[in-house]
């Protein structure tokens, strides 16, 4: 992945080296949305800002996320698989610190006021606080996004995906930023991994459906 990314952007820099316009995929593209932040508590913890660490089995840990990515891809069970991307989502949303978890929540309330460079400051601080997060980069990388500072998006995403591989959000905020940039191929094989991950994701199988119909010459 890594080796990938760099490889994009250094394309990518060539891409507006060249000042070719970004295409405008329409509104089937959606971008990130800040709506996606769960709730978390509004008030400094009682240690003054220091970082509290919840202990926790990491090999507990990922026996439980392994079987709840397992869930999330049974097709036959849709229940099933809807209560599993909403558990391994609170727990992308564990930082195991108190302080993180208000500095998350302060960013989330910045990007729904439009105030970006509020919300970078405090991811900033998020990410330098607890850098093995997957989730603090993955929601700098929205921001990155929403100002179209796709090198910076790019960076972050390949960040978040190297602590969490399987983050769809992640993975499809890569193919949305692919797409964007004109590298069809690249997005339609990142969509679909994100589609194997979560195979309730709308707009990444519509995003397929539209990339394979444009590689065989059709309209989308």
């Amino acid at each position: 992945m890594r080796i990938f990314v760099f490889a994009l952007l250094y394309s990518m820099s060539a891409v507006l080296a060249g000042a070719q316009p970004v295409p405008d995929l329409g509104p089937e593209i959606e971008p990130p949305s800040a709506e996606d932040f769960n709730p978390i508590p509004e008030d400094l913890p009682d240690e003054g800002g220091q970082v509290v660490i919840e202990e926790t089995d990491p090999d507990e840990e990922k026996s439980r996320l392994d079987q709840l990515y397992a869930d999330l891809a049974d097709k036959d069970d849709p229940k099933t698989a809807e209560r599993a991307a909403r558990e391994i989502q609170a727990i992308w949303m564990e930082s195991g610190s108190a302080t993180v978890d208000v500095l998350m929540s302060r960013a989330g309330r910045a990007i729904q006021a439009e105030d970006h460079a509020l919300a970078l400051d405090l991811l900033d601080v998020v990410v330098v606080l607890r850098p093995s997060f997957a989730e603090g980069w993955n929601r700098r990388a929205t921001v990155h996004y929403m100002r179209e500072d796709f090198g910076k998006s790019l960076v972050d995403i390949e960040r978040t995906l190297a602590l969490e591989p399987r983050h769809w959000g992640a993975l499809s905020g890569l193919a949305i930023i692919q797409r964007r940039l004109g590298f069809e191929t690249e997005a339609l094989g990142t969509f679909k991994r994100a589609l194997e991950v979560n195979p309730s994701l709308e707009n990444a199988a519509k995003a397929i459906e539209d990339l394979e119909k444009e590689a065989e010459g059709e309209p989308a």
